[in-house]
Parts: structure tokens; C-alpha cells; sequence
């Protein structure tokens, strides 16, 4: 949520009806039913807001719609922004009903700050796999403009971000005040809720460790390997030259070979559950990984051998998701 926002009255405790103008066009009771989700992003701040003190607040949220509702952990955030992650997830009109109540908290708390009585047009940005981004715009945009006409919100969806490897999600982003934002999001969740294909990415919601930004080497701008580092940099061993410290390449460069050390106590976060992790970079990389066995260290450290063979781009690519997973541990295990 961006923008001033103002106080915004419920207008019945069974949560925001269906617009007039869909209503002829409703799915029958049982498709309304089926469970779907949302995700839309948040600041820091206004996550905590939601959370409220010692869960309160979504917990009360979650008894008043029916909906679940989650967030992505403290510093998890979308690619290329500072924001988190909230999915609501639920029948259709549960899902209305808890958006609401989260977005008119966020817009009373900031109209008490603003004090203007104007109702304002804010910024609400939902998260879309770009598989399921068609079905909005239409044939020819018709969908995506009927929606406009429909809602009276201004809906813009970016386009793929090329800047991060594997990233399959885009921003829809949201312009209007509530009714209208409301509105809107009640149109593309019920268009939404129509593809098949769209309740896949549900089982991950927040998992973003297979994105890694395109930028120098393909390594994820926050986690560069520093110009100077001769000690262990969040769990990997790095030196100056930036293929990273204590790192064995194969006698030919040729042979497309890179070995690195990871901390004994991160390797599992790196495998993942039964092997998740490591099958999941190894399938988006496209490179070989292949772990030393406990006790088989780097020469003159404690750390485990980490081996991945491929094309130069996927090494890179592999070394840096590797490079992420290692870093965020490292980062929660400060906090």
C-alpha cells in the first residue's frame, strides 16, 4: 500500500457484496467455493500492522472472513523490491472479505497520520504468475479494459522482469480508492480462480530462492562477493579474485568445473528437505551439484566441498542460488 488512505466503513459483517455488473456472469455457488488465493505486496511496516501485537490483529482477521491469511518472513521479500509478501487464500468471498479488512486498516492508520478527509486514490500491486497474466488482458486487451470500465480503477500489469533469472511472476498493479481497488480484485480473482493453472503456484507462495538477479555474473546484487575477502562472507568462503575464496578450479577452464566451500552447518539448507533445494537448483541451473560426505572438508577448513560442473552460466547461475540460500541463513540466524 502506497499513497494516503482513509478510514473505510464495512458496509455489512458478511464482508463486500459482488458488484452489480458481475453479478449475471457469477460462478455457480460451487465454483464461488472452491478455494483460491490472492497475493499482494506490503511494506515492512504495514506487515507488522497487520500481524499486530502478538498476532492479534490477523488472527482476528482470520476468524472474521474464514480466509487464511500468511506473510512472507521479515526481510523475505518480492524481487527488486523491499516489500513482503501477504497471501490470502479461501473461497472467493472470504478472500474479499479479508483483503478489505487488511486494506482498511493499512488506509485508517494512515488517514489518522494524514488527516485529510478526502477519500484518496492508493496503490495496491498483486502478485500474478505471468502464465495466468493472459486471462486478464484478453483477446486483444478486451478483459482487462472491461475490468477498468467495470471497477473504475486504474489496472496495469508490468511486464516479465528480465533482471531476474527465473522469475515467473509479474505486478498487477492497482490505482483507485478502496470500493474501486475492491472492486477490481474481486473481477481478477474470480478470473483468476477460472485457471487451472493458477493454483499450482499456492504451494509456494513466497519461495523466491530460485530467482537470481542478472546483474554481474548473475549473482543477486545483495549478495556480490565484496572486492576484498579473505575471511568466511555469510557461511562461504571467498577471495579477491571473485570466483571466491578457497576455491578449486579444475587444472582447464575448459572443463567447466567450480568447487566451493559452504559451512558444515548450512549444507542441509542448501540439500533441502529429501534433496528439494539442491534438485530444484540444479533443475533451474542446469548445472551438476555434488556435495562432499561429512568429515571430507575444504583443505585447511571445516567447511564442506561443494562441486558444480556445466556451462559457465550455469555454474554461475547454481553458485549464486547456493550463494543466496547461504546468505539468507545467515542473515536469520543474526535477527
Amino acid at each position: 500500500m502506497e499513497s494516503t488512505e482513509s478510514t473505510h466503513v464495512l458496509s455489512s459483517p458478511e464482508g463486500p457484496k459482488k458488484p452489480a455488473s458481475t453479478q449475471p456472469n457469477s460462478p455457480a455457488p460451487d465454483s464461488t467455493e472452491k478455494p483460491t488465493y490472492v497475493r499482494f505486496l506490503v511494506s515492512n511496516a504495514a506487515a507488522g500492522s497487520v500481524i499486530g501485537k502478538g498476532g492479534s490483529t490477523i488472527t482476528d482477521f482470520q476468524s472474521q472472513s474464514g480466509a487464511r491469511i500468511q506473510l512472507s518472513r521479515n526481510q523475505e521479500f518480492f524481487p527488486g523490491t523491499t516489500d513482503r509478501i501477504i497471501m490470502v487464500s479461501g473461497a472467493i468471498n472470504e478472500i474479499l472479505k479479508a483483503v478489505e479488512l487488511i486494506l482498511s486498516k493499512l488506509m485508517s492508520e494512515l488517514h489518522s497520520e494524514d488527516g485529510n478527509d478526502a477519500e484518496p486514490k492508493t496503490k495496491v500491486r498483486l502478485i500474478v504468475p505471468n502464465s495466468s497474466c493472459g486471462g486478464i488482458i484478453g483477446k486483444g486487451g478486451s478483459t482487462i479494459r472491461s475490468f477498468i470500465e467495470d471497477s473504475h480503477a486504474s489496472i496495469k500489469i508490468s511486464p516479465q522482469d528480465n533482471n531476474y533469472y527465473g522469475l515467473n511472476d509479474r505486478l498487477v498493479t492497482l490505482v483507485g480508492t478502496l470500493d474501486e481497488q475492491m472492486h477490481a480484485i474481486d473481477l481478477i480473482v474470480s478470473k483468476l480462480a477460472e485457471d487451472p493453472q493458477y493454483l499450482q503456484s499456492m504451494s509456494t507462495p513466497f519461495s523466491y530462492s530460485g530467482v537470481v538477479f542478472s546483474g554481474y555474473q548473475g549473482v543477486p546484487y545483495s549478495y556480490m562477493v565484496p572486492p576484498v575477502a579473505t575471511a568466511p562472507y555469510n557461511g562461504i568462503n571467498y577471495r579477491q579474485n571473485g570466483a571466491g575464496g578457497k576455491v578449486q578450479n579444475s587444472k582447464e577452464e575448459r572443463n567447466n568445473s567450480l568447487t566451493i566451500g559452504v559451512a558444515d552447518g548450512h549444507i542441509g539448507l542448501v540439500v533441502g528437505r529429501g534433496g528439494r533445494s539442491i534438485i530444484e537448483i540444479s533443475q533451474i541451473s542446469g548445472a551438476r551439484i555434488k556435495i562432499s560426505d561429512r568429515g571430507d572438508f575444504m583443505t585447511g577448513t571445516t567447511d564442506r566441498k561443494v562441486t558444480i560442473t556445466g556451462s559457465q552460466r550455469a555454474i554461475r547461475t547454481a553458485e549464486s542460488m547456493i550463494m543466496q540460500k547461504v546468505a539468507y541463513a545467515a542473515e536469520r540466524a543474526m535477527e
